[in-house]
């Protein structure tokens, strides 16, 4: 037998079988993967640890900026008078609602900070928008209404002064009345 003969036959020189190249050996046998009862348990353990994510999340700490909140007990100290709301229209069809009011502290503690909630009713009698922002103060009016943050210019005993609240988004459902204007958070010093 040649050389070539015995190459087809997967005889080599030496006459012992050669091995053939791994592109045509043959296909393993179909179905030795991983058995479906493994996949079943494995879905199983992912499903429990997601179920377990998601209570686990779900603590009683801090109030989501979405609840309503408790007033500040230093709440009664700062009287929020004069509220006026307009509205502003920009180039690209963006609309922003302002509320501007008046705020005095009528307490013993200089105020640096102070966090408001606000809630918008709506028409439906669904549960309010609410929004949780930091209140700040007017520092002028001209050439055009600029604000601060209270740290900028605390409130000290006895002190009165303009504020403006800006939003961005307020649901189309809002039933266009002044919202309820809460403080929740007032830093003192």
């Amino acid at each position: 037998m040649s050389d070539q003969e015995q190459a087809g036959n997967g005889v080599g020189e030496t006459g012992k079988k050669v091995s053939e190249p791994a592109i045509f050996s043959p296909r393993p046998p179909a179905g030795g993967g991983i058995p479906v009862s493994a996949w079943i348990a494995a879905a199983v353990v992912v499903l429990i640890v997601i179920i377990g994510l998601a209570f686990s999340g779900r603590h009683k700490g801090e109030p989501a900026a979405t609840d309503a909140q408790r007033l500040d007990p230093y709440a009664a100290s700062l009287p929020l008078s004069q509220l006026a709301m307009s509205e502003s229209t920009s180039l690209v069809g963006g609309k922003s609602t302002f509320i501007d009011g008046h705020i005095k502290n009528t307490g013993s503690a200089t105020v640096t900070g102070i966090t408001v909630q606000v809630l918008f009713g709506n028409l439906e009698g669904n549960a309010p928008q609410i929004d949780t922002m930091p209140l700040t103060l007017i520092r002028t009016r001209q050439p055009y209404v600029d604000i601060q943050s209270v740290a900028s210019s605390p409130l000290k005993p006895g002190d009165e002064r303009e504020f403006r609240l800006i939003f961005e988004s307020i649901r189309d459902n809002w039933n266009m009345q002044m919202p309820e204007i809460r403080i929740v958070g007032v830093e003192k010093k």
